[in-house]
Formats: C-alpha cells, sequence, structure tokens
C-alpha cells in the first residue's frame, strides 16, 4: 500500500503542471490528466478486445466516474428546503436548448422508471449520448456557452476554464467505440464515483524500472539535444556573421543605389524637360502644318471650283461649236451637191450653147449659101426675067413672095437664136456669180471649220488639263487623307506621351514626396498598428516607401519605376486603381 500511494502520488505530481499555490488549478490538471488516461485504456482495450462494450466493462465504468468528477468540479450549490444539491443534470439540460436533436435523449433521461435523481438523470443521459456517439458534440456546444455555464459553475471550474475545451476535444476520439449498454434496472441514483487507479498504474517494481529506463533515454536524448543546440547555437553564429557581412554589403548597396536614384531622378527630370519641350515643339510644329493644310486645301477648293466653272462653260461652248459644225458640215454637203448639180447644169448648158453655136454657124453658113444661091438665082432670075418677063412675072412673085418669107422666117429663126444666145450668156454668167459666191462661202465654212478644228483642239487640251486637275485633285485629296491620319497619329502619340509625362511626373512625384523608410525607424505597421515580430515581419511598399505588415501590403501592381509588379499597400493599391480606371475612361 505504501508502494501504491507513492507511485499514485509521483504521478499526480508529475501530471501536476501549474503551481500548488491554486488548488483549483491542480485539480484540473490532475482530473484532466486522468480523463486522458481514461479515454486511452478505454479505447486501447476497445480496439483489443474488438466487441461492443457493455455496462459491466471495467474501462468504461471508469470512464464515466471520471466524466462525472469532471462535470462536477467547481459546481454550484443549489439551495432548496431539504438543503444544498450538487447535482450536474442542470448543466447537461442545457444541451436540450442547444441542440434540438437532443431532445429524445433528455426525454428518455427523464421518463426512465426507477430513476428519481439529478445525478441519475445524468448517469442516464451520459450512457445514451455514448450509445449514440454523441457526447462530443453535445459538450462541445454546451462548452462553447460559458455564458450559461456560468449560472452553473464557479470562476476556476473545469467545464468554464481550457481544460474543458480540452476534454471537449477528446470525446471526439470515443466515436471509435461501439457500446450497448443496458440503463433499466441499473441503480443508477445511488452508485458511488470512486476512480480505481489500479487500472491505470502496473507492477510497483515494473513501474519503477520503467521509470529508471526512461530517465536515462530522456537524459541521452537530453544530451543529444544539447549537442545539437550547440552546433546550432555555432551556425547561428556564423550566419549572424554572415548576415553582418551582407548587410553591410546590403548598407553599401542601398546607398549606391540611393545615389543611382538621385542620378536617375536627375535624368528624369532632364528628359522630362526635353519632353515636354520636344512635345511643345511638336505641337506648335503640327499646329502650324495643319493651318498651312487648311489654307492650302481652302485655296486648292477654290481653284478647283474655278476650274470646274471654266470646264462647265467650255463644256457648253464645245457642245454648241460641235452643234453649229454639224450644221456648217451639213451645209457643206449641200453646198457641195448643189456645186456638183450647178457644174453638171453648168457642162449642160455649155454643150447646147457650143451646140446652138454650131447650129448658129451652120445657118449661117446656110443663110450666106442661100443668100449666094439668091443671088445666082436672081442673077438669073434677072437673065431669065429679062428673057422671059412676060411668061415668069407670076411665077417670080411667087418665088419672091416664098423666098422672102424663107428670108423672114430664117431671120426670126436667127432673132430667136439670138435671143436664146443671149439667154443663154446671162444665165452662164449668173451661174459663174452663183459658183464664185458659191466658192466664196465654201472658203468661209473651210475657215469656219478650220476655226472650229482650233477651237475644238483647244477644247481637248482643256479636257487634258481638266483631266490633269482632277488627277491632281486626287492625289492632294489622297496628300490630305494621309497628312489628316498623320495627325491623327501625331495625336495619339501626343496623348501617349502626355500619359507617359504624367507617369514620368507621378515617379518624379514618387521619387520627390516619398523616402525609402529605415528598417530600424519602424516598429509597428503603419495602417493597423501593429507591432512588428519574429511572425508578423516587416514590408516595404515600393510606391510610398513606407513599412507594413503583411497582411496590409499583400497586393501587387505594376509601377513605372520597375519592370514587373511589385508589392504596394492596401492605400496605394487602391489609389492607383481609381487613378488607372480614371486614366482608361
Amino acid at each position: 500500500n505504501l508502494i501504491f500511494h507513492s507511485t499514485l502520488f509521483l504521478c499526480l505530481a508529475s501530471l501536476t503542471v501549474l503551481p500548488p499555490k491554486d488548488p483549483m488549478a491542480i485539480e484540473r490538471s490532475n482530473l484532466l490528466s486522468m480523463m486522458k488516461l481514461s479515454i486511452k485504456v478505454l479505447i486501447q482495450s476497445s480496439l483489443s478486445l474488438g466487441r461492443t462494450l457493455d455496462s459491466e466493462y471495467p474501462p468504461l465504468q471508469q470512464f464515466f466516474i471520471v466524466l462525472e468528477h469532471c462535470l462536477k468540479h467547481g459546481l454550484k450549490a443549489k439551495k432548496s428546503f431539504i438543503g444544498q444539491n450538487k447535482s450536474i443534470w442542470g448543466p447537461l439540460e442545457l444541451v436540450e436548448k442547444l441542440c434540438p436533436e437532443s431532445v429524445n435523449i433528455a426525454t428518455s433521461a427523464r421518463d426512465l422508471p426507477g430513476i428519481k435523481t439529478g445525478l441519475g438523470r445524468a448517469r442516464a443521459w451520459l450512457h445514451l449520448a455514448l450509445m449514440q456517439k454523441t457526447v462530443a458534440d453535445y459538450m462541445k456546444a454546451l462548452l462553447d456557452r460559458k455564458d450559461l455555464l456560468s449560472e452553473f459553475y464557479d470562476s476556476g471550474a473545469l467545464m468554464v476554464e481550457e481544460e474543458g475545451a480540452v476534454i471537449g476535444g477528446l470525446l471526439v476520439g470515443l466515436n471509435v467505440i461501439d457500446a450497448n449498454l443496458c440503463i433499466k434496472g441499473e441503480d443508477l441514483d445511488s452508485q458511488v464515483g470512486v476512480i480505481d487507479f489500479s487500472l491505470y498504474l502496473k507492477d510497483p517494481m515494473t513501474a519503477i524500472l520503467d521509470q529508471k529506463h526512461y530517465i536515462e533515454e530522456l537524459n541521452r536524448h537530453l544530451s543529444g539535444t544539447v549537442t545539437d543546440l550547440q552546433a546550432k547555437m555555432d551556425s547561428i553564429e556564423k550566419n549572424n556573421k554572415k548576415l553582418s557581412e551582407e548587410l553591410t554589403a546590403a548598407t553599401d548597396r542601398i546607398n549606391s543605389l540611393r545615389e543611382e536614384q538621385e542620378q536617375l531622378r536627375k535624368e528624369n527630370e532632364t528628359i522630362l524637360q526635353s519632353s515636354q519641350n520636344k512635345e511643345e515643339a511638336a505641337l506648335q510644329d503640327s499646329q502650324v502644318e495643319l493651318e498651312t493644310y487648311k489654307q492650302t486645301r481652302q485655296g486648292l477648293d477654290e481653284m478647283y471650283n474655278v476650274v470646274w466653272k471654266q470646264y462647265k462653260e467650255e463644256k457648253r461652248i464645245r457642245q454648241e461649236l460641235e452643234r453649229e459644225l454639224e450644221l456648217q458640215v451639213g451645209l457643206k454637203q449641200e453646198m457641195e451637191v448643189a456645186m456638183r448639180l450647178l457644174e453638171k447644169d453648168t457642162h449642160e448648158k455649155q454643150d447646147t450653147l457650143a451646140a446652138l453655136r454650131l447650129q448658129l454657124d451652120q445657118v449661117k453658113t446656110l443663110n450666106l449659101q442661100m443668100f449666094h444661091k439668091a443671088q445666082v438665082d436672081a442673077q438669073e432670075y434677072t437673065v431669065s426675067f429679062c428673057l422671059a418677063w412676060p411668061l415668069r412675072q407670076n411665077s417670080d412673085k411667087d418665088m419672091r413672095v416664098e423666098l422672102e418669107g424663107k428670108v423672114d422666117a430664117l431671120q426670126k429663126q436667127l432673132t430667136d437664136l439670138d435671143t436664146q444666145r443671149l439667154g443663154l450668156e446671162n444665165e452662164l454668167r449668173t451661174e459663174r456669180e452663183q459658183r464664185q459666191s458659191l466658192q466664196k462661202a465654201l472658203q468661209q465654212e473651210q475657215d469656219n471649220s478650220i476655226e472650229l478644228r482650233t477651237q475644238l483642239q483647244q477644247l481637248q487640251g482643256l479636257h487634258a488639263e481638266l483631266q490633269d486637275l482632277k488627277h491632281e485633285k486626287r492625289q492632294l485629296q489622297q496628300t490630305c487623307g494621309q497628312q489628316e491620319q498623320a495627325l491623327q497619329e501625331m495625336g495619339l502619340h501626343l496623348s501617349q506621351s502626355k500619359l507617359k509625362m504624367e507617369d514620368f511626373k507621378e515617379v518624379n512625384k514618387a521619387l520627390k514626396g516619398h523616402a525609402w523608410l529605415k528598417d530600424d525607424e519602424a516598429t509597428q505597421c503603419k495602417q493597423c498598428e501593429k507591432e512588428f515580430s519574429i511572425a508578423r515581419r516587416k514590408h516595404h511598399c515600393r510606391n510610398c516607401g513606407d513599412i507594413y505588415c503583411n497582411c496590409c501590403s499583400s497586393n501587387e501592381l505594376a509601377l513605372p519605376s520597375y519592370p514587373r509588379p511589385v508589392r504596394v499597400c492596401d492605400v496605394c493599391h487602391a489609389l492607383l486603381l481609381q487613378r488607372s480606371s480614371s486614366t482608361a475612361s
């Protein structure tokens, strides 16, 4: 017995982790340790047994006793007419309100025959919950409502402290156990809950030897741990030296980077000034070119309008001249036909005149012959008349009359022929005059035709000039379109250069207005004001240069001064997003 009690005392002393000044803490620690042991033994024994547990199984009985002690720890006593009463049924009744599915368990615990006390109902409730594998869920729901538990437990009780939450987590392991407990017929009201430590303690000598071997093994482990710690200390010292050297090199690098930053800032200002000057010069040149282009285009439009009007007028004149030329050509053809007819008529009349002249000559010759013949006849007649005057006086008179009649007829015929000759000569003269007038008119028409051809050639030249002007106009329009496109591209380049200038201004402003804060100058996050530690590291915002924690600087954005997205704080992230959205719109 002495060895048993001493061993039990050593186990309880070794399980105690808090100072012995607080009895409630010691009790909580011991109860927690006993709960761990009881759950461990129960699970191991049930798995090795390999069957469903019943009410007579000793580790299961001890588990209920330990759980009952845990629920009774720090429980307030309720006053009644009989006296003070401590019962765990009150806290367990709260589960019915917190978990509606536990109503059946609570109702069954209340309605069991033979159970009269609250302790018996609580024991029956625990048995039923274990069989349904819901002890862990119901205890967790109960432990989460410490405001309700404070009505039943004092401060420092196991159920309202952290040990209660640990026990709630340990109870989850009981879901692997299958239990078939018979509650009816058992005397749950009068059972005495005494913890039997013999289940959890081995043979005393074996326990002492095990403790000795454990202590030796622990010493060897601690020696190895000390050696490892010493090696780690040496490596840490080496690392500290390396880090110091790296820190010195980083400091030198930061200084050189600051100098480069200053140089870049100056170069940026120079580039910005030169870009502004170039942009202003380009803008002025583009404005001058635009004004020149507008004036040139206006002059070309006016020239085109004048040429177009001249072309319309010349086209109208050309159409009139073509119509007149067609009329003149028709008249010329008619005159040529008339001339040919006139020439034909003239030739016919000349032939007729020649025939008449020949006939006249023949008549004259015939008249001369007849005259000579008449003279001969007259002489002969005179001779014969003288000879035979008395005989032939009547016949001579008749012949004379006949001859006079013939002479008169011949003279009349001659007169008619002369008259006809004169008429033909007059007609010939008239036809010659008409022919001369027609030749003059034909010459005039030829002159007019030559003049019209000259004008037509001039019109063709004007038409060719007009086509050249149209071609030049198309070229000018194409040049105008190209210049407009060039102006649009120039406007696009100007807008892009303005955006780049804004970016340069922002970078310059950032370089001027924001300084890179040193690590040793910040002890807490600028936004959430939480202290920096090993777990909460420092991070620089690449936009403003201030130091933030990881939560307040987890964003990444592309900045003009960096080639890829870098870390920025929440404030700069929101401002940059708002600025980029306004720039895009």
